[in-house]
């Protein structure tokens, strides 16, 4: 065999290979939004009009709280939600928050018991067929995937040019760890199991998929300093800390809940030894109706080049 043939087989391989590992490696954009509407629909729907003006935008993520928590619960209070959502031209990604569901139980919210409320936002947001626009997303659930968590339709992933996106049913309102409410205790320990195995088979398949990012968007500030000495969100905390640091690439995590706009490093705040690849945005919500523009930078490898961001309000 003349050196020249050995050369070109061994240079196909190596062809395919870069091939194959720079295919997904391209350039977008996301918006990431959350609690919202608040009172008069007129703002939303000002800012679902405004989202669908940036074209390059390939879909949204809505991290819960679609009413304020003095509202009530009503099901025709989620079929205006749902009308408005429809109304945006790329795919919505939703995850619930605790207005929707767990504070329902306030007489101000109209004394409903949470988990009626939580099944009701299930049939409407997740298990109503689908409408007449394209999906471009592939979206995978747990309930498809594991039949031994069949109830958690809400937790979903997809995958973008490389990047695995995760949505974690993880609200505020301490998670739903409320010894006061009764079931509360029972229903928080089951989901609680639930999204811990949905987070860390997040991870393995990123990991065979050899994802270059992993996005995790939920409800709740798991962060939030105010947090009861018996949080609902440690051991979510101690997961990410340990399958961020084996992942090594750019993790993001999109939350809600504080309402004001937040970038930080909040696993470097607890511990200077955790990892530094977590970033954490907390989307503007409540009063402000404003949406958050993240761009993935493919080609960088720091979590703080990876992922950068525009804020934006209809104005």
């Amino acid at each position: 065999m003349s050196q020249k043939t050995l050369f070109r087989l061994l240079l196909v391989p190596l062809l395919t290979l870069f091939l194959v590992g720079t295919t997904h490696a391209k350039d977008f954009l996301f918006t990431a939004i959350g609690d919202q509407p608040y009172g008069h629909p007129e703002p939303f729907d000002q800012l679902i009009k405004k989202i669908n003006q940036q074209k390059e935008n390939q879909f949204t993520i809505h991290v819960g709280d679609i009413k304020n928590g003095g509202s009530e619960c009503s099901d025709q209070a989620f079929l205006n939600i749902k009308k408005m959502f429809d109304d945006f031209h790329q795919p919505l990604i939703y995850t619930p928050g605790d207005n929707e569901w767990t504070d329902c139980h306030r007489s101000s919210n109209g004394s409903y018991e949470p988990t009626e409320r939580l099944e009701k936002i299930r049939q409407i947001f997740f298990r109503s067929p689908k409408n007449s626009k394209p999906v471009a997303l592939k979206l995978q659930n747990q309930a498809q995937l594991f039949s031994t968590h069949a109830l958690y339709i809400e937790n979903q992933r997809w995958s973008k040019n490389g990047v695995l996106f995760i949505t974690i049913h993880q609200v505020g309102s301490n998670n739903n760890l409320d010894p006061k409410i009764p079931g509360a205790i029972q229903e928080y320990d089951a989901r609680n199991k639930a999204n811990l195995q949905w987070l860390e088979s997040g991870f393995m398949l990123a990991n065979q998929e050899q994802s270059s990012a992993i996005v995790i968007a939920m409800q709740a500030d798991t962060f939030h300093p105010k947090a009861p000495k018996i949080s609902g969100f440690s051991e979510f905390i101690s997961k990410i800390s340990t399958l961020a640091q084996e992942f090594k690439r750019p993790v993001l995590l999109i939350q809600g809940d504080s309402h004001e706009y937040v970038i930080d490093q909040p696993l470097k705040k607890l511990n200077p030894q955790a990892p530094n690849n977590v970033l954490r945005l907390i989307v503007p919500g409540a009063n402000l109706t404003e949406a958050v523009e993240v761009k993935i930078n493919s080609g960088k490898k720091e979590v703080l080049e990876f992922f950068t961001f525009r804020k934006y309000s209809t104005q």
